[in-house]
């Protein structure tokens, strides 16, 4: 523990130089070097002893919120100011070599001096995720957006040509700051008047109390014709913290399951039910957590037991490495899975319909938005809430409106 954290206070001090020598190239006044050093000292001291009052019994909380947010915004645009300044050197080492030994220079210097053009694109392309970042903390968090997405299916029942459906996922309720954002954000969800609302897990960080504050504005959700219902994510099983006790630890996941019986919502554990609609019927299958790298709670044989490759299904599962690596070559043939989880790793950017790019795609081949293999669809919402860091870049909190339709199938 003590090396890694030698290790970390070394590679913060690296960066630290890096970006003093790019301040430095481009401001000669010393006051200015003088306070943005003491500045950078007293962030690195507070951002150290935030860090170290984190207690693995409580979790997540407002001050390691506010730590994480701190961390991202002062080093993510000192890393890219390190990382352009790194590429400088080596390109003054290699000028320093040519001159000393290829063409026998006589500059009393070896190292060629900093351009201060290069430290000044340093500091501007820093400002980008400064600025974003910043954004991100105080707007980007709750900019909710309704995403709509039509998805074709030539054997779904004549009866839900049209259905519609929300989903919503990833609340992570302990970790919000604003009411009036959250009563917009039900709102929306009222707004899109579908047949049915689906939540795919994560109700709360850690906590059942997280939740407590909320239960009257979620429950704000008006009731849709066809069921409210839900599945549990990876942290609604309370892995993540320490407990006095295995009872302490079970009592809250019985109380988290609780929670969304108590705002209104069905949930199904790893269990199925029916959707009737003028004497046709579609299965949805709700499944525990199955998690690549996570909780493996789930069991689809348990909860699509009595289901035939024929039965048109939908299935509710919290990870979307459960589709990879299980659901879309499972023999039952799930037509449709909804899931969540990622939340597109809340940093990235994405222009609908012609680019998307977070860092997520590097951990999950399905991360955001719709997918397809052979007919079997995933569609992965981005996440009602946030988590570890308090904001949201390029990637936005996401309430998500599926319309079912008869057609050929087509992504």
């Amino acid at each position: 523990m003590i090396f890694r954290f030698l290790v970390l206070l070394l590679v913060l001090a690296f960066i630290e130089v890096y970006t003093f020598q790019a301040f430095k190239t481009i401001a000669k006044n010393k006051t200015f070097l003088w306070i943005y050093a003491v500045l950078s000292i007293a962030l690195l001291i507070y951002i150290i002893y935030g860090f170290t009052q984190f207690d693995r019994s409580v979790g997540q909380t407002p001050s390691s919120l506010r730590t994480m947010g701190l961390l991202l915004l002062v080093y993510v645009p000192k890393i890219l100011i390190t990382l352009i300044l790194l590429g400088e050197d080596v390109f003054r080492i290699l000028i320093g070599v040519v001159n000393h030994f290829v063409e026998n220079s006589n500059e009393s210097t070896f190292l060629p001096s900093r351009r201060k053009f290069v430290s000044q694109v340093g500091l501007g392309l820093a400002a980008i995720p400064f600025l974003s970042l910043i954004y991100g903390i105080f707007e980007g968090k709750y900019n909710f957006k309704v995403i709509k997405q039509a998805i074709f299916f030539s054997d779904l029942p004549d009866a839900f040509d049209g259905f519609t459906i929300t989903q919503i996922s990833d609340v992570h309720s302990g970790s919000f700051d604003n009411a009036e954002k959250i009563s917009y954000a039900i709102d929306l969800i009222n707004e899109q008047k579908t047949d049915l609302i689906l939540f795919t897990g994560d109700i709360v960080n850690t906590h059942a109390k997280e939740m407590h504050p909320w239960i009257d504005t979620f429950n704000k959700i008006n009731k849709h014709a066809f069921g409210k219902y839900a599945v549990l994510g990876n942290h609604d099983y309370g892995e993540y913290v320490s407990w006095k006790t295995k009872e302490e630890k079970a009592d809250n996941f019985e109380a988290i399951k609780q929670l969304y019986k108590q705002i209104g919502f069905t949930l199904l554990l790893n269990d199925h039910t029916f959707i009737e609609k003028e004497g046709q019927k579609i299965a949805l299958v709700g499944v525990e957590n199955w998690g690549h790298n996570f909780k493996q709670a789930g069991d689809l044989d348990k909860a699509g037991a009595g289901l035939t490759k024929n039965d048109f299904k939908i299935l509710m599962s919290h990870d979307p490495s459960h589709w990879e690596h299980v659901v879309k070559n499972d023999p039952n043939h799930y037509h449709l899975t909804l899931s969540g989880h990622t939340h597109g790793m809340q940093f990235g950017i994405e222009i609908p319909g012609y680019f998307k790019w977070s860092l997520a795609q590097y951990v999950y081949k399905q991360w955001a938005g719709l997918y397809e293999n052979l007919g079997r669809y995933v569609y992965v919402n981005r996440g009602f809430g946030f988590h570890a860091y308090p904001g949201r870049v390029g990637i936005m909190p996401e309430i998500t409106v599926i319309q079912l339709k008869k057609g050929e199938n087509r992504a």
